[in-house]
């Protein structure tokens, strides 16, 4: 969902994990992606001033009305009227090389999309991470089975877990895990995770498919929830739903829920960044009314999940809950893309907070674990001009988009010594639904040994922002397989739906 930090927004977060069947797929044809290239996810807005007439009921019990028409940028107007506001378009990706800029005219390295009936939602900023299998032979990411210019699916229920409460009316739709070997030969699996919510990360390891994201847009608490209860955080063995204990009253314990008086849980995780590193699972919560801001460790360090897995905040990670006026921040945190450059050293993302300016965590964080807690070394911002607003040609220059921080990422250790990192920028504007703003891919070189802020490493824009664009994932190109590629086919991986007054789309 769009990142709106909407108060008293009711929902529960989850990470799926799945186990997987291999399915032996003919890979003869020539590679698509040249393997250590960056491979970015993109997607190029497809509707038109006809896609949605002024007056026109949107898909919203609220009784909302279109206030504009379809024709972009004006079209996320509409998020003003109906919460739920979205409409999907085609999820891209590009083998980028130096200097190969992306445009609407680009000819995409794979349409995904084209390929699979898979869609993204426009404005979702928080979607369409893509992740390097851990075997270097796949790329993975989530989507929506839904046509293009469909209206509102991101906060839609899925086929099979219906709550008559959400606030959005559009057609169930399955949340959709895709996997593309370096041929372009893929593997779909429809699902009824996120009912009501979206899937934003998936990544492969060892026979396995792990997901995050997060679900609900009701009022009420349904089928997962009434499990929730649950001693301890672990892996629902019937749902597959990444669950934690609920809190009590103002409760407000990491990795905890916070328990309503009438039973319901307030959402204090959000899940959304999501990798795997030396064999082990983690992920990142960074928005929501609720909860606190961190980085998780998914089951045991050293082994992958298979079953029940309890979720911990890495030591030296924020543990209360931070805050943020118009001037600045207090230990706040909005995490998102993780990328360890080796065991002892951590590069986290983090979008900063729309709503403030001289937020010192937003940027890129470096961590290093001395005696077994990972301290902050120093937060990269130099070169992305933070809170400065950017012209982009064909954009309304009223509507001033500025980047106030990073969100997916990725990375690699050089020769030298040093590590080449690339991340996609989250932005702030004038817009309704900033999630829609023109973006940017990053990159910049830091030295690895470096503990304090080196004064030469800035930011260079790889991706410049281009109307009509938005990009959101970065990884590395496969490596092609000489012969046949098994790719990942998900089974029934459960299903999620809980309570939440308004769309919460961090």
């Amino acid at each position: 969902m769009k990142n709106k930090q909407r108060q008293n927004s009711l929902l529960t977060s989850t990470i799926l994990v799945a186990t997987a069947s291999l399915a032996p797929i003919a890979s003869h044809a020539a590679p698509l992606f040249t393997a250590g290239d960056l491979v970015v996810s993109y997607s190029v807005y497809q509707g038109t001033a006809s896609s949605i007439t002024v007056g026109q009921s949107l898909p919203n019990t609220s009784g909302a009305v279109a206030v504009a028409s379809g024709a972009y940028p004006g079209v996320f107007a509409n998020d003003g009227v109906d919460g739920n506001f979205g409409i999907t378009s085609s999820i891209l990706l590009q083998d980028v090389k130096a200097a190969n800029q992306i445009t609407a005219a680009s000819t995409p390295t794979f349409n995904v999309t084209a390929a699979t009936g898979i869609t993204t939602s426009f404005p979702s900023k928080s979607e369409l991470a893509i992740n390097l299998s851990t075997d270097g032979r796949t790329l993975s990411l989530g989507g929506y089975n839904a046509p293009i210019n469909a209206l509102d699916r991101s906060n839609a229920n899925t086929p099979g877990v219906i709550d008559p409460t959400n606030t959005d009316t559009a057609p169930a739709t399955s949340r959709s895990v895709v996997t593309i070997n370096a041929n372009g030969a893929t593997a779909v699996t429809n699902t009824d995770n996120y009912s009501g919510n979206n899937l934003r990360a998936a990544v492969a390891a060892n026979g396995v498919l792990y997901t995050a994201g997060n679900s609900g847009n009701g009022a009420k608490a349904t089928d997962s929830v009434t499990t929730a209860g649950s001693v301890g955080a672990k892996l629902l063995a019937t749902t597959g739903i990444q669950a934690v204990t609920p809190g009590t009253g103002a409760s407000k314990a990491a990795g905890q829920y916070t328990g309503a008086a009438d039973g319901y849980l307030l959402k204090d995780n959000n899940f959304r960044g999501l990798t795997v590193a030396n064999n082990t699972l983690y992920t990142s919560k960074g928005s929501g009314s609720n909860g606190v801001n961190t980085v998780y460790q998914v089951g045991t360090a050293g082994t992958l999940p298979t079953g029940g897995a309890s979720i911990s905040i890495l030591p030296g990670f924020a543990t209360v809950l931070g805050t943020c006026t118009a001037t600045g921040c207090s230990n706040y945190y909005a995490p998102f893309g993780l990328f360890f450059a080796d065991p002892k050293t951590l590069y986290v993302a983090d979008e900063g907070n729309a709503g403030t300016i001289n937020d010192p965590n937003a940027g890129l964080e470096k961590y290093s674990l001395v005696n077994g807690v990972w301290m902050l070394d120093y937060t990269l911002q130099s070169g992305l001009n933070l809170y400065s607003s950017y012209a982009v040609a064909g954009y309304p220059t009223a509507l001033s988009p500025y980047t106030t921080g990073l969100r997916n990422l990725t990375g690699r250790v050089n020769a030298d010594g040093t590590v080449s990192l690339f991340a996609a920028t989250s932005t702030n504007s004038a817009l309704t639904d900033a999630g829609a703003d023109p973006n940017q891919i990053v990159a910049i070189t830091d030295l690895l040994s470096a503990t304090s802020l080196p004064l030469d490493e800035s930011f260079a824009t790889y991706e410049t922002a281009q109307a009509g664009i938005v990009y959101r994932g970065v990884a590395f190109a496969p490596v092609p397989e000489p012969t046949t590629l098994a790719l990942l086919a998900v089974g029934a991986i459960g299903t999620a739906a809980v309570r939440r007054r308004k769309a919460n789309r961090g």
